[in-house]
């Protein structure tokens, strides 16, 4: 391997191929794309690489096999301490020099881990946050946990926004029923907003056993977009309406609730302690920040663009697997959100600047202050983790490591440090 350092804070790593080991991966290559050929006189996936090689030529194998090979190296390139590269390599060859009978070379250009200067990190300036828990956030809770549990109770008479319909409907555009427009026995609460605009508003007034056909349009931004702008009628008979039934406030509630608290000022005295400590955290949390945007104005420190992509790749990988979570589709889950694709690049990108600066600039201090981690930090971690997930420490170890542990005791060192010795306005 040779390693060459570059005028653009990038490093080249350059790695020989020998026959043999291309031989591997081409072997490999094969194995990948023999189970979906078919040749006459073979079964689908029983080919023979001569005989495939003499169809299709040995360099259709090429491209897999590099990438064989690339993935080799690549793990070679990590395991080096020479540089501590970012973001991911670039990998490259030439083709013209590729062959089965003699060496050639393969590399990658990677960023390296900028060098942060610090500025002062010691008594940083920062205003004192307000920690205020108002009677009304109190109620509020409270008032929220009843709603929670309120009943649905058979109301008598016409229904009302905030009822609840138990009804049928049959959507149809031109007289023609489409998929997913009929249901029996569907429960809505009217004024919710989830149906179609409009749809909600004309069933107030209806009496059980009422029949009515109800008249929408669908939004021009509708998912379906065979039904988007297009006018439709909704045939509805109601079968049912139910009420809301407020909860009372009083000792029994609570412990109905089945926590430690009994009695209405146990549980006030209970979410009052927790509202102050979830903005003891959040006040920390802001206050470390505006402290690292102070670090920031008087450090130096470039950071390569390819740490900035990575993050931003990250960031969208989690959103992705969000939307999967809830079902929906990539684009559909950024419409949700309020944002077109254009409007979530540009804040993901910003979100990734400060999250790569804040970063190396926490790195920094736990380097300049020369934390150590013991082992007991580290089983304390484990043990943490163990118990926010409700999970074996040895299902823990399997998901992380050491070292990536102590990468995070380093920072929350280092934070707890910045915060210990701020300046408070």
């Amino acid at each position: 391997m040779k390693i060459e350092k570059l005028e653009n804070k990038k490093v080249k790593y350059t790695f020989t191929v020998e026959p043999s080991e291309f031989e591997i991966g081409l072997a490999y290559a094969f194995d990948q794309v023999k189970k979906d050929v078919e040749i006459d006189g073979f079964r689908k996936g029983k080919v023979t690489r001569k005989v495939y090689e003499n169809k299709f030529g040995i360099e259709s194998l090429y491209e897999e096999a590099l990438n064989f090979i690339f993935h080799s190296k690549y793990h070679e390139m990590i395991d080096d301490k020479t540089y501590q590269i970012v973001g991911e390599p670039t990998p490259s060859v030439d083709f013209s020099e590729v062959s089965t009978t003699k060496e050639f070379e393969v590399s990658f250009e990677a960023a390296v881990k900028p060098e942060v200067k610090l500025g002062n990190y010691k008594g940083i300036s920062v205003p004192k946050l307000e920690l205020i828990v108002d009677v009304s956030e109190v109620e509020t809770q409270i008032q929220q946990m009843l709603n929670q549990n309120q009943t649905l109770e058979p109301k008598e008479g016409a229904i009302e926004l905030g009822d609840t319909a138990i009804f049928d409907f049959l959507g149809s555009v031109d007289g023609v029923p489409f998929e997913g427009g009929k249901a029996e026995n569907y429960q809505l609460e009217i004024g919710s907003g989830q149906f179609i605009p409009g749809f909600e508003d004309q069933m107030v007034g209806m009496n059980v056993g009422e029949e009515k056909d109800i008249n929408v349009t669908f939004p021009q931004e509708y998912q379906e977009q065979s039904l988007a702008g297009q006018n439709a009628i909704f045939a509805v008979k109601l079968h049912e309406v139910k009420t809301k039934v407020e909860t009372e406030l009083n000792d029994a509630w609570v412990e109905s609730l089945g926590g430690p608290e009994k009695t209405v000022t146990e549980l006030r005295g209970k979410i009052q302690a927790d509202i102050k400590t979830n903005k003891e955290r959040s006040n920390k949390n802001q206050t470390l920040q505006n402290a690292l945007d102070e670090l920031a104005k008087t450090s130096q420190v470039e950071i390569p663009v390819e740490m900035i992509d990575f993050e931003v790749k990250q960031q969208k990988e989690q959103i992705k697997n969000q939307a999967k979570q809830y079902g929906i589709d990539y684009s559909t889950f950024i419409q949700i959100s309020g944002m077109n694709e254009e409007q979530l690049e540009t804040q993901l990108k910003a979100d990734s600047e400060v999250k790569v600066l804040n970063s190396l600039l926490i790195e920094a201090v736990a380097d300049a202050e020369k934390f150590e981690v013991t082992k007991e930090d580290i089983d304390a971690k484990y043990l943490e983790i163990s118990l926010m997930y409700e999970m074996e420490i040895a299902e823990v170890k399997k998901h992380l490591n050491d070292d990536l542990l102590t990468q995070d005791i380093k920072f929350a060192k280092a934070l707890d440090f910045i915060f210990d010795n701020l300046n408070f306005e």
